[in-house]
């Protein structure tokens, strides 16, 4: 990898600057409601702490539009911090400013300052070089740990590394580039990728990346409702993208042309709505007309549980329907056991539905690697360039 790593950079006694995202749920009494992301960057910032960095951490939180709201502030991060580290967390009352620049003066080898939330100015995601300069006097190295904003060109993940010359990945993000790479590669096949999810928009530019790479595509979820309707199928009031059926269709053809195997449903789980308490299995192109296809059907989840288990190299990202309701969930958790029971091989799962499925098979530790990236890892994966990461390269 072009970037280096924080393991690779001198820290002891300098300031390090390491952007993490915490932008985290809270809970009406605002505290942390769900801390996996703090989680996440602990080692990295252990790391830090144990060479003798002088560490400031800086991250958003929610959408305060570029103006100081008390609702969006990183205390209740900061004291979340303080009891995972089991030492003192300095929080600013700005992301810039004379407060924040005497905090970070004050720190000692070891210790740790968190700037108030990045969004609180309009400069962040403006990435403006006022702003960005600002952030850069706070470090002597920069590391960018938030795999989940390499996507954006912000201050925090751009901007400012033109004026810090040491700069590199934190330890999550080395992780998540380095797997994340390899579906890229020379990968052991066949190499089978699963998508679902609902918004096809999203998921295109993945599914033609795909077709380069992988040898067989399984489709699910509101994504498999589209090309169902390509070709001609039934599909009563399911939820689906009429815009993009000659997308689709050209995308069979291209798959056809690439010997791309695209498995579809056979067979979907139907009903009036999705808090309706139980479905009906119907062929997936004669959904009845005042039915919508909520999830795959069983004769489906077998196809898919079958073909996986020949897989070598498994790319899941997307549930295969209304995974948060239980009657609609069976497809999905299908899903999720028969990528966990791939035993030799490279299996790699993003999107929070595929990751919550996951875990409620209690498989997760069963995956080689579990992508926290959102909309990163879709671009990373198309072979976009990540202006976070760009930004690390020397």
């Amino acid at each position: 990898m072009a970037a280096k790593t924080i393991a690779d950079l001198d820290i002891q006694g300098r300031r390090v600057f390491i952007r993490v995202d915490f932008d985290v749920p809270l809970t009406p009494a605002g505290g942390v409601s769900d801390a996996t992301r703090i989680h996440e960057s602990l080692p990295t910032i252990r790391h830090a702490i144990e060479h003798g960095g002088r560490v400031v951490l800086a991250s958003h939180l929610g959408r305060p539009k570029g103006k100081p709201n008390p609702a969006f502030s990183l205390m209740p991060v900061a004291a979340c911090l303080v009891e995972l580290l089991d030492r003192d967390v300095v929080l600013a009352d700005e992301p810039v400013g004379d407060g924040a620049r005497k905090v970070v003066a004050d720190l000692r080898d070891g210790s740790v300052a968190m700037l108030e939330n990045l969004r609180f100015a309009a400069g962040e995601e403006a990435n403006d070089e006022t702003f960005s300069r600002a952030l850069a006097g706070y470090a002597d190295v920069y590391i960018n740990d938030a795999f989940t904003t390499a996507h954006l060109a912000h201050a925090s993940t751009a901007g400012m590394t033109r004026f810090v010359s040491a700069r590199g990945m934190g330890l999550k993000m080395e992780r998540e580039v380095r797997f994340l790479s390899q579906l890229g590669g020379d990968v052991a096949r066949p190499f089978v990728a699963v998508v679902g999810g609902a918004n096809l928009s999203d998921k295109m530019g993945l599914l033609e990346s795909l077709l380069g790479r992988a040898d067989a595509i399984f489709v699910g979820g509101v994504l498999a409702n589209t090309f169902l309707k390509a070709q001609g199928g039934s599909l009563g009031t399911s939820r689906l993208d009429a815009e993009k059926l000659a997308w689709a269709r050209a995308f069979l053809a291209s798959a056809q042309d690439a010997q791309v195997e695209i498995l579809l449903p056979r067979d979907l789980m139907a009903a009036s709505g999705r808090d309706a308490p139980a479905g009906q299995v119907v062929p997936a192109m004669k959904v009845p007309d005042d039915l919508a296809a909520l999830d795959i059907g069983p004769e489906t989840a077998q196809r898919f549980t079958e073909g996986l288990a020949h897989a070598r190299t498994v790319f899941w990202d997307g549930p295969m329907g209304v995974f948060d309701s239980a009657p609609f969930a069976a497809g999905t958790l299908a899903v999720a056991k028969a990528v966990a029971a791939v035993k030799f091989g490279l299996t790699v799962v993003g999107g929070p539905d595929s990751v919550a499925a996951l875990g409620r098979a209690g498989v997760s530790d069963r995956i080689t690697h579990i992508s926290t990236g959102g909309y990163a890892t879709l671009e990373f994966i198309e072979g976009k360039k990540l202006p976070g990461l760009a930004a690390l390269e020397s």
